[in-house]
């Protein structure tokens, strides 16, 4: 099995992730609620803003290819 710590959406497996990725509400949420765990406010505001745009779509492709959601900012 892969290391689930460093995949986001709390060290969920894979497929578990892209399901809910795929799911709007989900992916908006656990997209921000990853982001504020992280210690990262401003990104995580900017998810609860933006996050029903193109930021679910780019979320969701990244998150079939490797795990992981889109980090833009990093503060």
């Amino acid at each position: 099995m892969a290391k689930s710590s460093n995949k986001d959406y709390f060290g969920l497996g894979r497929i578990l992730s892209i399901i809910l990725a795929i799911i709007p509400v989900t992916s908006w949420l656990l997209g921000a609620i990853t982001r504020f765990k992280e210690g990262k406010i401003v990104a995580g505001i900017i998810r609860l803003v933006f996050g029903f745009t193109i930021v679910w779509i780019i979320d969701l492709v990244l998150m079939i290819l490797n795990g992981k959601i889109m980090r833009l900012l990093n503060i």
